[in-house]
């Protein structure tokens, strides 16, 4: 399956990533355990009061925590991001928007 995952940091600062991926069963249960272990080793805090975490927090904690500089620049990080978030979701289209916290699909 071919995917577009987009990263919206302001209205200036965005970036768009196609990846191919083949989501499903074990593969996308790593790419949940992934983001779990990205959102711990970046030092990730929760959006919500109640200290909840979801999947979509995590993936709009981790991209803000990898920032725009490190995604629009570092080819390998960005494809890795784009690529669990694909699994993840499993979806064709997915867009993280920071400033709303928003993950759209």
């Amino acid at each position: 399956m071919r995917s577009v995952v987009t990263v919206i940091f302001n209205a200036r600062q965005s970036v768009e990533l196609a990846v191919d991926v083949e989501p499903g069963g074990a593969a996308s249960s790593a790419a949940r355990e992934w983001f779990e272990t990205t959102w711990t080793r970046l030092g990730c805090e929760p959006l919500r009061a109640s200290g909840k975490v979801l999947m979509l927090d995590k993936i709009l904690g981790v991209a803000d925590a990898l920032g725009y500089v490190e995604l629009a620049n570092d080819g390998d990080t960005a494809r890795e991001f784009a690529r669990q978030a694909a699994m993840a979701l499993e979806k064709s289209r997915i867009t993280v928007d920071l400033p709303g916290l928003v993950v759209g699909y």
